[in-house]
């Protein structure tokens, strides 16, 4: 029997005044529809003031990350690739869909979500509970929980003489700029397209996002093989987390799905070299980024239903298509 087509007007217009209120928790937005990434205060990120030498595993700061979130990840290779195992800690938080929050389990020092860790280190309310967050035990203090910010300091952090340097003197204009380009453009660009309100949000978003990767290809082939050159650089490392997705999480769910990312053979190359490097791979977890993006973004997701998603390596290290 068909539905009636007034039966079917009603409840599509029900869903979409639910829609615009679910996604006003999710991801506000302005008057034009436009994602706005929700607005939170950053303690500006430290070093200790204890020394590191001497301490006890314990006592050692810790790196809270989150294994979908791109912001995090950005954090882990800068402390992966340069080592700081010795002196700074790793805690993984989970992603608790049900009460929209992050979970520590085992439970820290008797917190058992991110936000009582907050409280536990004097955090006032204006500062949301996320990862990436940095935290000295010792100093009971949050370092810092603003990405860009972290991996700037990570980069600074106390290593071994052979530790890579991903932000050199000479190459600070360059790093400068493509953040300037891609943090708006490419990585909150791929949720700007994912939580715009209305087709015109989207197409804004979408075209910003794709003009972008054309300057990233473009200055790859001009350049390369890194993005400043010869030298792998703070810029790579804040590119990568979103491009690794692509495939598994932005193209199928938030709508970035113009060109695919093997269209873009120097991009599609750079994104095989930085996944070779020593730790990077252990790094991505597609199937927590598909449990977690379409398990948890009811709006965007409303069945809940987790697609199957290629081996991340064998797609990765697949050969550009030739036309």
């Amino acid at each position: 029997m068909a539905i009636p087509p007034v039966l079917v007007k009603t409840a599509r217009c029900g869903w979409t005044w639910q829609w615009q209120r679910l996604m006003g928790g999710l991801g506000p937005s302005d008057s034009a529809g436009n994602y706005q990434r929700p607005a939170s205060d950053h303690p500006a990120a430290t070093l200790p003031t204890e020394p590191l030498v001497g301490r006890s595993t314990t006592d050692r700061p810790l790196l809270i990350l989150g294994r979908s979130c791109p912001w995090a990840h950005r954090t882990w290779l800068v402390h992966t690739l340069r080592q700081l195992d010795g002196s700074l800690t790793l805690l993984m938080a989970e992603a608790d869909h049900q009460a929209g929050r992050w979970r520590l389990t085992p439970p820290w020092r008797d917190c058992s979500t991110l936000l009582e860790l907050y409280r536990h280190c004097g955090a006032p309310p204006s500062h949301r509970a996320t990862v990436p967050v940095l935290l000295d035990p010792l100093e009971r203090r949050i370092l810092g929980n603003e990405s860009a910010q972290l991996v700037e300091l990570l980069n600074r952090w106390p290593s071994a003489e052979e530790a890579p340097d991903f932000a050199p003197d000479d190459l600070q204009a360059p790093i400068a700029a493509w953040q300037n380009l891609l943090q708006p453009a490419v990585n909150d660009g791929v949720y700007r397209c994912g939580f715009a309100r209305n087709q015109a949000a989207y197409d804004r978003a979408e075209n910003a996002l794709f003009a972008a990767l054309e300057q990233v290809e473009h200055s790859l082939h001009s350049l390369g093989p890194w993005l400043c050159g010869e030298r792998l650089t703070l810029a790579d490392l804040r590119l990568f987390p979103t491009l690794i997705r692509w495939e598994t999480v932005y193209s199928p769910l938030f709508g970035c799905s113009r060109r695919q990312l093997w269209q873009f053979p120097r991009i599609w190359q750079w994104r095989q070299h930085l996944f070779s490097l020593p730790g990077v791979q252990a790094s991505c977890n597609a199937q927590a980024w598909r449990h977690d993006y379409f398990g948890a973004l009811f709006p965007l997701n409303p069945s809940g239903i987790v697609p199957a998603g290629p081996d991340l390596s064998t797609l990765v290290n697949s050969s550009v298509p030739t036309p």
